[in-house]
């Protein structure tokens, strides 16, 4: 089955300048390392609210958040995840691969906020949120940076489990 091909839309047209599409911008990147509980979705309505007041308007975003399991990668149930990083390098790789992914899609505006310390299941553990002038940037940037994070950011895993033994996760969990 085939579908009728779509044209784009006047407003879509509108929206191609380079004033509006980024191009002639560089990508504002706000990340943030937090050890304490966050409300992901007040964390994102801030941004948002930041973005509007300094002018930056964006027609398409693309948010993620990620929660604790509560289970552990044997099946076992889950009292805990703890996250280390190394202060420092930590924030200056996220800096790097946000920078990277935002740059390859041509995005507005990224947010990453990241637990470290010692999370309940169920707590965020991390809010990723991208700014762009169309949908597919936006969802491309997001997906990507998320793949990042989880594969090249430096987090150690330490699971936590209900008899009190614990066992830092050796690898990254796939797709």
């Amino acid at each position: 089955m085939s579908l009728p091909s779509c044209r784009r839309s006047a407003v879509a047209e509108s929206l191609d300048p380079p004033a509006v599409a980024g191009n002639d911008r560089t990508p504002r990147l706000s990340l943030d390392l937090c050890v304490e509980p966050f409300l992901p979705w007040q964390q994102l309505q801030r941004w948002q609210q930041q973005l509007f007041d300094d002018g930056l308007i964006a027609p398409a975003e693309s948010q993620f958040i990620g929660r604790v399991r509560p289970l552990a990668g044997d099946g076992s149930p889950l009292i805990a995840l703890e996250l280390e990083h190394y202060p420092g390098m930590t924030e200056r790789q996220l800096q790097a691969l946000a920078a990277g992914c935002a740059a390859r899609h041509g995005v507005l505006a990224v947010l990453v906020q990241h637990r470290v310390g010692r999370l309940a299941p169920g707590e965020a553990i991390v809010l990723v949120a991208v700014a762009a002038d169309r949908r597919g940037p936006a969802q491309r940037c997001c997906l990507e940076l998320l793949e990042a994070l989880k594969h090249d950011a430096p987090f150690w895993k330490r699971e936590w489990r209900l008899d009190g033994g614990s066992r830092w996760v050796p690898g990254n969990t796939p797709l």
